[in-house]
């Protein structure tokens, strides 16, 4: 267990140191071991071809103070070993100068004798590469879900319904109706009248008998 925690905290000051190196760049010895000299045994030029210089790097140049300098210059003034009008000078020996951006640097001898006799340099510093995105997780696409069809059938608004359901349950015929007790009531006056009729006309011949 403590072999693992060992492990990992070794690997996590590993990272962070390489951060940090990235971070604060390197740091080029211009000349190699002759350093800003007058007559190197590597040219300039040369030497700057072999190397890859970034964002935060660190030129240094050798040299005895009060000797000679190290002036950052415009690329017309590099070619023309100008020495009036540097961009910026460094002259305390030992000179160091960070890269603060990419693209092309001029560095010229700060004697104009020693500039045409080859101490110049040319520095170009690459493009700063912008971190890749992390990918993007995968989300599968679903295709939005179609309605589905019901078997039910559609409401009906009250207003549509047919007369037959509007009128409620059916209803057995009662035999109480009005109807029926009318039927019954017209039959038995009429058996009725009969009756009185026969009556009549038998009193009727009764008494005519009578009389003859």
């Amino acid at each position: 267990m403590g072999s693992q925690r060992f492990s990992g905290s070794l690997f996590v000051m590993l990272v962070l140191g390489f951060l940090l190196g990235v971070s604060r760049g390197y740091k080029f010895y211009v000349g190699g071991r002759d350093g800003w000299a007058t007559n190197p045994s590597e040219r300039y030029s040369h030497w700057a071809e072999r190397n890859r210089f970034q964002v935060n790097d660190t030129l240094f140049f050798k040299y005895k103070k009060g000797s000679d300098s190290v002036l950052i210059v415009s690329k017309d003034d590099y070619s023309s070993c100008n020495t009036k009008n540097p961009i910026k000078s460094l002259t305390d020996g030992d000179s160091t100068f960070i890269f603060d951006r990419s693209g092309p640097f001029f560095f010229i001898s700060g004697n104009a004798d020693d500039c045409n006799k080859g101490k110049k340099l040319i520095i170009v510093v690459m493009a700063v590469r912008p971190e890749p995105l992390p990918p993007t997780p995968y989300s599968p696409i679903t295709p939005a879900s179609s309605p589905q069809s019901t078997s039910s059938p559609p409401a009906v608004s009250p207003d549509a319904r047919s007369p037959s359901d509007s009128a409620g349950p059916a209803q057995a015929p009662s035999t109480n109706s009005k109807s029926g007790s009318s039927g019954f009531t017209a039959g038995s006056l009429s058996v009725g009248l009969v009756l009185g009729a026969s009556i009549g006309v038998s009193f009727i011949l009764g008494g005519f008998l009578r009389v003859v």
